[in-house]
């Protein structure tokens, strides 16, 4: 469809969900309201707090080994701890062999700060729809959506497919922003009912499968689809069937309302070490402790892009053929991109990567995990994501790096 007559489209059908928009009761609406001007005002373009919140069961806190003598040169921790402190983070860890070889805290956060995820909460929603896949819920990434939201059928979005919800390409409008307080971005997000409003009134504006483009709203209908699949609370299936089972501490998730749908697009509050044990179970392809927690060959689509996104996997960010500048959009919208100034040392880097530069690094043929959360960086010097990772790499002595291949 050319530029213009798409671009024609789109904004009717941002339009339409005011013209067909359910009505909510006035105290429903006062909390959507409160929300709005709490995310309008925190000066930050996000809410100043969550709640409700609802717990999410883990395991006991117990931390990671930590290692009797480094394996990664002193000073190359000491750089990359030095570039975390100085980009606004809370948290900074590094595991080599499975051993905690540098963990600090800045901001007043220690081990047990629930680390609010933002874009982290993505690649748990792929974790859950594969454990759902290992116990039989869900029957693979290509079972279509409406076996579990059934509102859709005979509808053109009833082509959409799980996997769809995991890659971005649900066809689903793309992520943007608006000042208005009806607009659907906001109401999708911050409604107490914001699963009506996604099911009901967000705007199809591709066939699924047809496109990538990054929205919140898409990931926040696997929380749905977890619950409908298997008949458990969305925060009570992740604390249960991916924290648990890999000694990964809980902590709490956003709800919509009381007793409603958990945010499962963004807003866990998990320690540090938390998210990085999650990455060490896809970095030993989804097994953990000699046990199997993900299905075989699932890792590998978790790692595997698509046409449409070749940086982009199942909630995963891949390293792929090295990009000066990757964004979270559209690759081909000119949108904002994060800078990368040299190629990954290693070529089988992926990563967890959300807002203000939130970032697990994974890189399995090292057998290393580097976290950074926090704030966003400021704005100068420009934050590299490809710096972080590397200094570390390059102190792992003797290891055999292959760089992210330039095309």
């Amino acid at each position: 469809m050319p530029s213009a007559t798409r671009f024609a489209a789109v904004a009717a059908l941002l339009l339409a969900p005011l013209l067909m928009a359910a009505t909510y009761p006035a105290d429903v609406e006062a909390v959507y309201a409160a929300r709005f001007k709490d995310i309008a005002t925190s000066g930050r373009g996000e809410l100043s707090r969550y709640e409700p919140l609802e717990a999410v069961p883990g395991a006991p806190a117990k931390s990671l080994p930590r290692a009797a003598k480094p394996s990664i040169a002193p000073a190359a921790l000491a750089a990359a701890e030095a570039y975390a402190a100085a980009n606004n983070s809370n948290a900074f860890i590094v595991i080599h062999k499975g051993k905690v070889q540098a963990e600090r805290y800045f901001k007043g956060a220690d081990a047990a700060t629930g680390i609010v995820s933002k874009s982290l909460a993505k690649p748990i929603t792929a974790l859950a729809v594969g454990r759902a896949i290992m116990l039989g819920k869900i029957k693979s990434l290509d079972q279509p959506v409406i076996d579990f939201i059934p509102e859709w059928r005979g509808t053109p979005k009833a082509t959409m497919l799980i996997r769809h919800l995991l890659d971005m390409r649900s066809g689903l409008l793309a992520q943007g922003v608006s000042v208005e307080p009806d607009n659907i971005w906001s109401r999708a997000y911050l409604h107490p009912f914001h699963e009506r409003i996604i099911i009901e009134e967000y705007p199809l504006t591709d066939a699924p499968g047809s496109i990538y483009e990054y929205n919140n709203a898409t990931s926040e209908l696997v929380a749905l689809v977890i619950e409908r699949a298997t008949g458990r609370r969305y925060a009570e299936f992740i604390g249960s069937e991916v924290l648990k089972p890999i000694g990964a501490a809980g902590g709490q998730v956003w709800i919509n309302r009381p007793g409603g749908l958990a945010h499962s697009g963004c807003c866990a509050l998990l320690p540090a070490q938390s998210y990085a044990r999650m990455a060490m179970l896809v970095a030993k392809d989804g097994n953990w402790g000699g046990k199997a927690l993900l299905p075989k060959g699932y890792v590998a689509a978790m790692k595997t892009g698509t046409a449409q996104h070749p940086h982009y996997g199942l909630g995963l960010w891949l390293g792929g053929d090295y990009i000066e500048r990757r964004g979270f959009a559209n690759p081909n919208r000119p949108t904002p991109k994060v800078l990368h100034s040299e190629p990954y040392l290693s070529d089988d880097v992926v990563m967890f990567d959300g807002n203000s530069n939130q970032i697990v690094y994974i890189v399995p043929s090292q057998d290393l995990i580097v976290l950074r959360t926090g704030d966003s960086p400021p704005r100068t010097p420009e934050w590299d994501n490809a710096r972080l990772i590397n200094i570390v790499l390059a102190g792992i002595p003797g290891a055999k790096l292959t760089p992210q291949p330039r095309r």
